[in-house]
């Protein structure tokens, strides 16, 4: 099985650490999730972010936006965010 290790831009990790506990949680297991799947039934492909393939997917009204790399696998996370600021 093929594994995506994620990596954190310095916003996205920041914001995650100022989440509150219950939502910090369903974060992280999400990310997990990607980890083994970064395409799961749920993503969403964003348009015209920052010129990059980027996907988001839900959790609760938190947005998590990310770029999937080859060689060598890693899942960026670029931005974590509340849906009304992610996409700013």
């Amino acid at each position: 099985m093929v594994n995506f290790p994620a990596e954190f831009s310095s916003k996205a990790a920041k914001y995650i650490k100022k989440l509150d506990a219950i939502t910090k949680k369903r974060v992280e297991e999400k990310i997990n999730k990607l980890e083994e799947n970064p395409f799961p039934q749920e993503v969403e492909r964003v348009e015209d972010f920052e010129g990059k393939k980027v996907f988001r997917i839900r959790v609760g009204d938190q947005r998590i936006l990310y770029i999937v790399r080859y060689n060598p696998n890693r899942l960026i996370v670029a931005k974590v965010d509340k849906r009304s600021r992610v996409y700013d």
